[in-house]
């Protein structure tokens, strides 16, 4: 392999030492050389089409744009999960395509305008939740444990009495009408 391209990596060597050793002026002199050559080139144009005019692109997946104005390639569309739309009814019945912006969605202006309209906070709870019955549901839910969970001084007031014994404030109030405490 070496016998082989040995001539090759000489004449390389020796077009890289020939360029290094130039002088700007010879080398601007070489770049007016290559401007002055006219490139012709055929006219291959197809009768009736006029490059630039209506350029639609084949596209019959309706796959989204690249970066560059092409259609992304059909595994990569897969891969992503852009062929799954999910549609959010809070969001005014919006269609999300992909899983990764679906759930990027629960926190933007859109689903936290609808869930204001509800009147329903949109905290960590209702993501993944996209009905506006099941949102609502839930906030009952969660409203009933709230209040489930807040002290209430009825049962969980404590009380002491002279013997050092603790009692909630019903049993407390009983005794003391008693006079047994």
């Amino acid at each position: 392999m070496v016998d082989i391209l040995e001539d090759y990596r000489k004449e390389t060597v020796e077009n890289v030492q020939r360029k290094l050793t130039r002088s700007t002026a010879e080398l601007e002199e070489e770049n007016e050389d290559d401007s002055d050559e006219e490139i012709v080139v055929e006219d291959t144009t197809i009768e009736g089409y006029k490059p630039g005019e209506d350029d639609t692109l084949y596209n019959p997946k309706n796959l989204p744009l690249d970066w560059d104005g092409k259609p992304i390639p059909y595994w990569l569309y897969k891969l992503h999960g852009l062929n799954i739309a999910y549609e959010c009814e809070i969001c005014g019945n919006h269609k999300y395509r992909g899983l990764k912006v679906y759930q990027k969605h629960f926190a933007e202006w859109r689903h936290a305008h609808g869930m204001r309209c509800l009147n329903i906070p949109n905290t960590a709870h209702f993501v993944g939740v996209t009905k506006i019955k099941d949102a609502q549901n839930l906030w009952n839910q969660l409203k009933a444990q709230k209040t489930a969970e807040r002290f209430n001084p009825d049962t969980e007031e404590e009380f002491e009495d002279q013997l050092g014994n603790v009692l909630n404030k019903k049993t407390f109030d009983d005794l003391r009408r008693q006079g047994l405490c």
